[in-house]
């Protein structure tokens, strides 16, 4: 086996014990020491130059990752990059590292990861609900697992907040964006469609109270001008069949939810926006 492949397949970091059992030869690693190719960043621990601080952590402390600190790794939305490393040990707490300890699935065959499972059942417990809600939406789109089988795993009275969070999740928001957008307008007790088929139109993100269609767009929707003409000809459209539009971009929803959501009920209230 060669030590390059080897490292890579274990997410470029890897103790060297398990390089050798995979029979890596002891003399390649060392010569790959000598001549840069790998580092030594602890103890018993090899790595390729370019691995990720936060494995290479993960393995000089004999833990995995778990929580925040594994969505990316499993290529799952993130509302926020973990300000705290999220790993699984009996290791006390400090402000760096958040530990998570219950595991009820096996873990990552090859990476210093938890079980995809894990690392969502834990964001339900750990995260602020609508980071956990993105977590778990991108899983369900990805047909990872499904709330059937996390709702399995949370029963008892102290998974209460973490059913909470679970119920904020359909499986049909197609970006984290979409799902902060649902969850604060089904917070204002509005009656919101997702993923709606409009005649004419084609599919547009929400329709409010029936009639009102709202667009929520990442920073790369208007990446170019025929995209930006395809986008009034939907516009047109929608409003010639009938129902009204808002279109709202990445910093309105994340940061400008409240005059979003004023926006939204002026004009189901049938009041001008000003």
């Amino acid at each position: 086996m060669d030590a390059i492949v080897a490292l890579r397949r274990a997410g470029s970091v890897a103790r060297t014990g398990r390089l050798l059992r995979q029979g890596v030869p002891r003399r390649q690693v060392a010569a790959l020491i000598r001549s840069g190719v790998l580092v030594r960043p602890g103890r018993g621990v090899v790595a390729l130059p370019d691995a990720p601080e936060d494995t290479v952590t993960a393995v000089l402390h004999g833990t995995r990752l778990t929580c925040a600190s594994a969505a990316r790794h499993y290529g799952l939305w993130l509302l926020h990059p973990p300000t705290s490393l999220h790993v699984t040990s009996h290791a006390r707490q400090d402000r760096h590292t958040h530990h998570h300890r219950p595991l009820s699935v096996p873990v990552h065959p090859q990476l210093p990861l938890v079980g995809q499972v894990d690392a969502l059942l834990h964001a339900l417990h750990c995260l602020p609900a609508i980071d956990a809600a993105v977590m778990v939406e991108s899983s369900l789109r990805l047909g990872d697992t499904t709330r059937a089988f996390l709702l399995e795993h949370l029963r008892g009275n102290r998974n209460g907040p973490a059913r909470a969070a679970l119920e904020l999740v359909t499986g049909t928001g197609e970006s984290a964006l979409e799902v902060v957008a649902r969850v604060l307008f089904l917070s204002a007790g509005l009656d919101v469609e997702t993923q709606v088929q409009l005649d004419g139109v084609g599919r547009v993100d929400f329709l409010l109270e029936g009639f009102l269609v709202v667009e929520v767009d990442g920073d790369a929707y208007h990446s170019s001008r025929a995209a930006r003409r395809r986008d009034r000809g939907r516009n047109n459209m929608t409003i010639v069949g009938g129902y009204l539009v808002l279109r709202y971009g990445y910093e309105d929803i994340m940061f400008h939810r409240q005059d979003v959501l004023a926006q939204i009920l002026a004009v189901l209230a049938g009041r001008p926006v000003r």
